[in-house]
């Protein structure tokens, strides 16, 4: 129990008070959700959008708003829930309706 203990004071010092960052992510997904019909996102799509609240609700109620993990944890999640390939020359294909 002494391990649990100690990342959640390891995760507090980083992102802040957790209740401080639910209340945030919260309020950011009821924006993005309460008025679209449940069918209007994927499951793909409206679990990368739940997972980016997160994270931008850790940056706003954080220590440290340029830990770099935040940030390439929201492209990384933009990247599957857009089902975004990219092709050899560099450019990006959205693939979403597939």
């Amino acid at each position: 129990m002494s391990d649990i203990k100690q990342t959640i004071a390891q995760r507090g010092e980083q992102y802040g008070d957790f209740t401080d960052t639910a209340i945030t992510a919260q309020k950011m997904k009821g924006l993005l959700f309460d008025d679209v019909p449940d069918d209007f996102y994927t499951p793909r799509q409206r679990e990368a959008l739940e997972m980016i609240c997160t994270k931008l609700a850790r940056i706003s109620t954080g220590n440290n708003p340029s830990y770099e993990d935040n940030w390439r944890d929201i492209a990384g999640y933009a990247v599957l829930g857009g089902n975004l390939t990219e092709v050899d020359d560099g450019t990006r294909n959205c693939t979403s309706g597939q």
